[in-house]
């Protein structure tokens, strides 16, 4: 059992870790600007924090096994965000990435393609900003995981392919349900296999 902060823990992705960290037997910290009302399992502990507030989310960090930041790039400074986790102690920071940095093609990224949708674009970009960020960090054991080119509500069926910088496509798509997402990065914080690295799921 291992003591995990989540970052944006009432997002669509964040509520999905909790309940499949919860569900495993972790102790939850569900961290958020608004966490009160949140549905949230019996036994997680519901802690207001923001990210525009390094050191205040740093001591809310303090002590835990591991942190997932699970906010929207468009929210968040990567510096700041990386300094925080660093500044409390915890050198396993996981990060919920976004597909645009994914390649389609060697050297191609999905989020260049002249088909990709102008209204996730900047949040695409600000994704691969992000991971450059961490790629420059030596001193924390951080994994970022990129979902694949869509990702929404569905069933958790366990079932999925992984794959490290090139899009997964399957049958009926690029796509991956936010619920098999979180058993992903949960499946990763238990067993840790991309230390210092990307790597995307989808079926």
């Amino acid at each position: 059992m291992a003591r995990v902060a989540v970052i944006g823990a009432t997002g669509n992705v964040g509520t999905r870790l909790v309940k499949e960290l919860a569900a495993r037997g972790h102790r939850v910290t569900a961290i958020a600007r608004n966490p009160a009302g949140s549905a949230l399992p019996d036994g997680v502990e519901a802690v207001a924090g923001d990210v525009r507030d390094p050191a205040g989310l740093s001591r809310l960090l303090a002590g835990h096994d591991a942190v997932v930041s699970a906010v929207r790039f468009g929210d968040s400074d990567p510096a700041a965000l990386i300094d925080a986790v660093r500044a409390s102690g915890v050198t396993r920071y996981l990060v919920v990435g976004g597909a645009g940095s994914l390649e389609v093609a060697p050297g191609q990224r999905l989020v260049d393609q002249p088909d990709f949708p102008a209204a996730y674009k900047e949040e695409a970009l600000r994704g691969a900003v992000f991971l450059d960020a961490l790629r420059a960090v030596t001193d924390l054991d951080w994994t970022f995981l990129s979902p694949s080119a869509l990702i929404g509500p569905g069933e958790r069926t366990g079932r999925f392919r992984l794959g490290r910088d090139s899009l997964l496509v399957g049958e009926d798509g690029s796509r991956i349900s936010y619920e098999d997402y979180a058993v992903a990065l949960v499946d990763e914080i238990e067993r840790p296999a991309h230390i210092r690295q990307r790597f995307t799921v989808g079926y």
